[in-house]
């Protein structure tokens, strides 16, 4: 296929080196060539598969729009916009492209907020739980988007929503952990990312699954079938 990656930053580099591994023709611009969009017009997209982003919560949403506007779809692994989740969505639904989100495309934390959709029905018997996260200090939204996710799903399922308690710290790559409580014990779930390399192989195997779809799908509804 052929990308565009919007992002050059840790993540963005670690795609970019995962989508040439697995074959893919690849074309990476930064902040200052696509200020404005300036990238992202129909006559400049002319050729790309699939668009994906890493960028900021500040460029994210105008990355989203101009590209669904030229009709390419997206693979968006920047946070801090969910709040036009539902403008977004329409507006995919109405351009006919095809967009995956997700706060973390990693298989694992994925497979986590399975684990703690089912955990979560303990609230359902005299627990009380809480969920903490842990990040950089760089990392510009708190909480972060898979901490709100981890909330979500518990909340979906159980209809109780726990309080998230969030650390920026050195070099943390991402913790997630949710603990819940009773008199008689403690259960604990943990995921702990040793590197970015699991979020960029789930946004590169998204975006070869997203190739030729149309919808708006969330990450964590699709990962079995990426």
């Amino acid at each position: 296929m052929n990308l565009l990656l919007l992002g050059r930053g840790k993540t963005g580099s670690l795609v970019a080196e995962v989508a040439r591994e697995r074959g893919h023709s690849l074309t990476v611009v930064g902040a200052l060539e696509n200020a404005g969009c300036a990238a992202l017009a129909a006559d400049k997209l002319r050729g790309i598969d699939v668009v994906i982003d890493f960028t900021t919560p500040s460029a994210v949403l105008a990355n989203i729009e101009a590209c669904v506007c030229a009709g390419k779809n997206m693979v968006v692994g920047t946070t801090g916009w969910y709040g036009e989740l539902e403008r977004i969505r329409a507006l995919v639904e109405r351009h006919g492209t095809g967009l995956v989100y997700a706060p973390n495309f990693s298989i694992g934390v994925n497979v986590f907020l399975d684990a703690a959709r089912v955990a979560g029905a303990a609230l359902q018997h005299q627990y009380s739980g809480q969920i903490f996260e842990r990040h950089h200090v760089h990392k510009k939204d708190a909480p972060s988007g898979t901490a709100i996710a981890m909330r979500n799903v518990i909340r979906e399922a159980v209809g109780k929503e726990l309080e998230i308690i969030s650390f920026r710290e050195g070099d943390v790559v991402g913790m997630h952990e949710v603990v819940l409580e009773s008199s008689a014990d403690r259960i604990y779930l943990c995921h702990d990312s040793k590197s970015r390399r699991g979020f960029a192989e789930g946004a590169v195997r998204a975006a070869e699954w997203l190739a030729g779809k149309k919808g708006f799908y969330d990450f964590k509804d699709v990962w079995k079938n990426v």
